[in-house]
């Protein structure tokens, strides 16, 4: 294979537009068509990056096959579009990044990593932050042992809108926090459980059951591990106070990614406890700011497709599979909230 590969971008609405502009930026990548069901979306990119007349723009996917050479594609579409566009790339010998979730069923996110498998096609899932500088440092963290024995974590993901209307805040939000406990612990969990409200999209009466009736706007998410370790993970979608904080707590201290905090976004706070008698003092505390590498989290995504379309490689840290464990996460969770917070126990999996 060459070093330059040719992309098309499928979905250029909040976050496809993203993924063109980091691809049209690429030295190995030639952007040679960008597909959009809305007309004024693609008139609108075409002038925002002033297109060369050569990149075919069209509003209907089967346009592709009129491309030469096509070696891949970026899906950047509604998440119940997923499954069959990303089945149909493959089965046309493209190579494919995909936004998160992979798809909003585990079967079909299994049957399309089986797929990928089958073509020797490379199947990559958009997990942003795991490619964030903060996410990889503190993964390093965690592995060496700074925190000690390791106690419980917690995330807050709020802000006030966009409120979706294809899936709920869990759906929307969750899956970000998730896999990072789930990189910076080596693990995923055992046991989900998980409770909601819905204000603003109720179906029926309107009125809330044990069972969720409507897209949940709040969600409160208790992830369970092999080793007892316990993740808590606030969602909303409709509050005005924005907030990215992720945590986890050990015995020697904390590590804290707060994105919201663009001077120190990866803090570690040192702090023990020494017992004299009954008491319990406290010890050793000292804040300590991380300094982590500089780049654009997408582009880094961006560059690690293009690495693995062109050397043929399986990506290790947001491939297909491990896209797939997390929307099986995301449903087990969806189970419990259904079921009015009940525990529900994930099956282990094949992956």
């Amino acid at each position: 294979m060459t070093n330059q590969i040719k992309i098309a971008v499928i979905g250029v609405g909040r976050w496809g537009v993203h993924l063109l502009r980091n691809f049209l930026a690429h030295s190995q990548v030639s952007v040679v068509a960008v597909i959009d069901p809305h007309a004024e979306r693609l008139a609108a990119v075409k002038q925002q990056f002033n297109l060369d007349e050569n990149i075919l723009l069209s509003t209907h996917w089967s346009a592709l096959q009129q491309v030469p050479g096509l070696t891949a594609v970026a899906i950047a579409t509604p998440a119940t579009t997923h499954y069959a566009l990303i089945k149909d790339s493959l089965k046309q010998g493209y190579h494919v990044l995909a936004e998160k979730p992979l798809t909003l069923d585990p079967v079909e996110c299994l049957e399309l990593c089986q797929l990928a498998e089958q073509e020797h096609l490379v199947l990559m899932v958009d997990h942003t932050y795991l490619f964030h500088p903060a996410v990889e440092q503190g993964q390093a963290v965690v592995k060496a042992g700074k925190l000690g024995d390791l106690r419980y974590g917690y995330a807050t993901r709020t802000h006030l809108g966009p409120v979706r209307q294809d899936v709920d805040a869990l759906w929307d939000l969750a899956i970000h926090d998730i896999a990072i406990f789930n990189n910076w612990l080596g693990q995923i969990p055992v046991k989900v459980q998980a409770t909601g409200t819905v204000w603003l999209q109720s179906q029926g009466s309107g009125e809330l059951t044990q069972s969720l009736s409507g897209l949940a706007d709040l969600v409160w998410v208790t992830l369970t591990y092999p080793d007892g370790f316990q993740a808590y993970i606030h969602l909303c979608w409709l509050n005005p106070d924005k907030q990215r904080r992720l945590g986890v707590v050990g015995s020697l201290g904390s590590l804290i990614f707060d994105e919201m905090s663009p001077s120190s976004p990866l803090t570690l706070l040192h702090g023990e406890f020494e017992r004299q008698g009954n008491q319990f003092l406290p010890v050793n505390q000292r804040r300590e700011v991380l300094e982590l590498e500089t780049g654009e989290p997408l582009q880094r995504v961006c560059d690690r497709f293009v690495i693995c379309v062109i050397n043929n490689t399986l990506p290790a840290v947001s491939s297909g599979w491990v896209g797939t464990e997390l929307v099986q996460i995301l449903s087990g969770i969806t189970a419990s909230l259904n079921q009015g917070g009940q525990p529900v126990v994930l099956k282990s999996t094949n992956i």
